[in-house]
């Protein structure tokens, strides 16, 4: 059993890189954040027990364990409502470990998550829970921010708002919903291109480059006027390649595309999600979603819930977006927003619908350590939540990659 379908050395170094330019892009979701709160009153102001929100990228271990599962005390958030229902996750009666060698090292499930600080990990097989554990003082009922896990909700939201018929399909053109980017560079980008990172628009993602677009639009001023500045700033990118032609990664198409979902439906993300998903499909807990310096939802970041709820999420998308016999999304959408859309220059590893895409799996990523991986050919399931002291350290991923290599391995074992 590998994980991932990575076997040999040189595999593990393409992969290994892979992970460092993948997280170095989602860490400047966390940036966004902090610039957007500065100057506003924080939500925890005059309480000394939670971390500041402008630090919200530089908390220390002990603030992150307290402010991960408070974002709600301390940024401004929306609710997203669940239902009247909850749909229990059964869980199988023996008890189930790992054991395994790493870095030579003997190690187990709680020695995984000591060294990797993971707060909660779910282990859903055949749609059971085979194992539940949770760290750093978090309780079962206690919510977890999501990071960029919540690109790959926002995507979802993309599907069900083309199957409801308020987007009209993937082939429908980015400015039909935002025309304010009418005359730019998005003329003839189409919806598909914006969730696939391959809309043409010139981007310069060096994080290293002060002058880069990914610093200066996570600095942009909000305007006086109504225009949202994630589109006043996009709409000045002048055009690089063919839209649908070359993948580039677009820090601020992630918070277009949510702009683009609610402009659509007339809701705001969080009510929508709730409307279409979160109240259906028996999550236990409400969830938050984090607003942005005009008080919407940054579609590309922050989503806090509870640990099973991050599993009946997944479940419901590797399972085909349906909720008792209803799709929610377009027939064939999981399976294509799962594939490979477009390559990387990672070799197989490629992108989906705001999805990593590996050999054999799907995943959705937020950095310190947040996953949703789905391996739907085993029918498997495994979630993470983590407060890492680095956002993209290759130390922690690596530990995570060989827990995940020993626990496939290990129910492969059990089911032979």
């Amino acid at each position: 059993m590998t994980w991932i379908g990575f076997e040999t050395k040189g595999k593990r170094q393409m992969w290994t890189r892979f992970k460092r330019s993948a997280r170095e892009i989602l860490t400047l979701v966390c940036s966004i954040i902090a610039v957007s709160f500065l100057g506003l009153a924080g939500a925890n102001a005059g309480d000394t027990s939670l971390p500041q929100s402008t630090g919200f990228l530089f908390w220390t271990p002990a603030q992150q364990e307290v402010g991960y599962r408070n974002i709600e005390k301390i940024f401004p958030t929306r609710v997203i409502a669940r239902g009247t229902d909850t749909s229990p996750l059964l869980e199988v009666g023996s008890s189930f470990d790992v054991h395994y060698t790493f870095n030579g090292r003997t190690m187990d499930t709680q020695a995984f998550m000591d060294a990797n600080r993971v707060s909660g990990l779910l282990v859903v097989k055949d749609g059971k829970i085979v194992l539940e554990r949770y760290g750093l003082g978090r309780k079962s009922a206690d919510r977890w921010t999501s990071f960029s896990v919540a690109k790959s909700v926002t995507s979802t939201l993309v599907g069900a708002a083309i199957k409801d018929g308020a987007i009209t399909g993937l082939d429908a053109e980015v400015t039909a919903y935002l025309p304010e980017l009418k005359g730019t560079a998005y003329d003839g980008v189409r919806v598909k291109d914006l969730i696939t990172m391959r809309s043409g628009v010139k981007w310069n993602e060096d994080y290293a480059d002060p002058k880069s677009d990914v610093n200066r639009f996570a600095a942009e001023p909000v305007p006086k006027n109504s225009e949202n500045p994630v589109e006043a700033y996009m709409a000045r990118l002048p055009r690089a390649h063919t839209p649908g032609t070359v993948f580039n990664y677009n820090t601020g198409e992630t918070d277009l595309a949510g702009i683009l979902v609610a402009r659509a439906t007339h809701k705001h993300l969080a009510d929508y999600l709730s409307e279409k998903i979160w109240s259906r499909i028996g999550t236990e807990q409400d969830a938050v979603w984090i607003l942005d310096g005009q008080g919407e939802e940054l579609g590309g970041c922050c989503i806090s819930m509870a640990l099973r709820d991050y599993a009946r999420f997944g479940l419901f998308f590797m399972e085909g977006g349906r909720v008792g016999g209803e799709d929610i999304l377009p027939q064939g959408w999981v399976a294509a927003a799962c594939s490979k859309q477009t390559a990387t220059d990672f070799g197989p590893l490629g992108y989906g619908y705001f999805w990593w895409i590996h050999p054999d799996a799907c995943e959705a990523i937020g950095v310190f350590g947040q996953s949703i991986l789905m391996v739907p050919k085993e029918h498997l399931l495994i979630v993470t939540n983590s407060a890492w002291p680095e956002a993209d350290a290759d130390r922690f991923y690596i530990a995570h990659d060989a827990y995940i290599a020993a626990v496939r391995a290990a129910l492969h074992k059990a089911g032979e």
